[in-house]
């Protein structure tokens, strides 16, 4: 059923919004050029990978040794646009129609966070990435990773389908206020850093949320 539902929403949002989606994609290229979409491998099911596409927000700006700038550096006012609309997160309806995402979950977060996680953190795993999730409205990017995790864990524990219907129009809700965007002084969030003392040192890439 939840398949089903994912698969039809999917449709069907894809089909209601394709004016939407064209003229973004448009307005994309010309203000920021070419990508117009960005693709990141993102941890699906059981930690599979998979490739997560999302409306670029972010310009190739990048240091004297050709690593990228900060995020929040690079993060163009359009882009800013796009994200406090949640409209760069409309071509994820693909990935959802695909099967690599359901319409909710607990959002897909980069690879080189899974071995980070711990035995309770990991299973945010045993479910499909969505769209959104319940961490999504309560709080999205304003509270802490822990606090995220915990939100997740939950909602697998105790998904049922009347809570994914109840998700969807809370997430429409926060959508409409722009609430939870990112956190203090960031573009999204921090890093995630797991229980490691040391930081865990990866290149920089680009919307880690």
């Amino acid at each position: 059923m939840k398949r089903f539902l994912d698969v039809l929403g999917a449709f069907v949002g894809l089909l209601l919004l394709s004016p939407v989606l064209l003229v973004l994609t448009v307005l994309v290229r010309r203000r920021m050029g070419p990508p117009t979409f960005f693709a990141q491998r993102r941890a699906g099911l059981e930690g599979r990978p998979f490739a997560l596409y999302k409306f670029r927000s972010m310009n190739s700006a990048r240091d004297e040794r050709g690593e990228f700038l900060p995020d929040e550096t690079r993060l163009t006012d359009f882009g800013k646009f796009l994200r406090r609309c949640s409209l760069d997160e409309l071509p994820q309806l693909w990935n959802v129609l695909k099967g690599d995402m359901s319409l909710v979950g607990p959002r897909p977060l980069l690879l080189d966070y899974v071995p980070l996680y711990d035995e309770t953190q990991r299973k945010r795993l045993l479910v499909k990435p969505g769209i959104t999730g319940w961490a999504q409205i309560n709080g999205r990017n304003t509270i802490s990773w822990e606090e995220k995790f915990t939100l997740d864990v939950w909602y697998v524990e105790h998904y049922h389908f009347w809570l994914d219907v109840k998700i969807l129009f809370l997430t429409l809700w926060k959508v409409l206020r722009r609430e939870g965007i990112s956190a203090p002084g960031e573009a999204t969030m921090p890093r995630f850093m797991g229980k490691r003392k040391k930081p865990y040192a990866t290149q920089r890439e680009e919307n880690s949320q």
